[in-house]
């Protein structure tokens, strides 16, 4: 004969009650993470979508201008046009102009006798380059930003910087009226 022997089966043991303490610490560690998850990336979008529209206004203020801008070309526009305004100068304005064919910043700014040979070297020229009594940049050149080059009192000098392509080429004029404080009129042209 043979016995049999049954284990008696467990019964699962009801799951203990959640203090409510317990319980309201849970929904606040789920509530913090969910602001977390949510509200972060939500606050990114909102902070980038502000520093977008902003940039956006600022460029748009920018290709609707017409005439110089009293402000200094960015860095950027400096590099790429090839027109490293020194140190320490002052009444700086820019306009740029662009199609497809070609792109022009027009800059001027007044400086020092060393700040003019300074930018003269950085452009790739010199001082012994200038012409006294030339004018290089052209009427409809000074047309389009206001330029006056037709007063017979001023001291002018130019050059034009002849680069190879795809480098610019700048037209530099220079009011040396007031040999320490020079005038420093530049149309620098690229084509792509």
């Amino acid at each position: 004969m043979t016995t049999t022997t049954t284990t008696p089966t467990r019964q699962p043991t009801p799951p203990v009650p959640e203090g409510r303490r317990h319980m309201l610490v849970r929904r606040w560690l789920t509530a913090i993470t969910i602001v977390l998850l949510v509200g972060i990336p939500a606050g990114y979008l909102v902070i980038s979508a502000e520093q977008s529209r902003a940039s956006g206004r600022d460029k748009e203020a920018e290709s609707s201008a017409t005439g110089l801008r009293v402000k200094w070309p960015s860095l950027m526009k400096r590099r790429i046009f090839e027109v490293p305004i020194p140190e320490g100068s002052w009444r700086v304005g820019y306009y740029e102009t662009s199609n497809w064919k070609t792109s022009r910043l027009y800059v001027q700014f007044r400086t020092t006798s060393d700040g003019l040979d300074a930018f003269l070297k950085d452009v790739g020229t010199s001082r012994a380059a200038l012409q006294d009594g030339k004018v290089t940049i052209g009427d409809r050149d000074s047309e389009v930003v206001g330029w006056n080059f037709g007063l017979k009192d001023r001291a002018w000098a130019g050059t034009t910087h002849q680069n190879k392509d795809p480098r610019p080429t700048q037209d530099i004029t220079v009011d040396l009226t007031e040999p320490a404080k020079p005038w420093v009129y530049v149309v620098s042209t690229a084509t792509p």
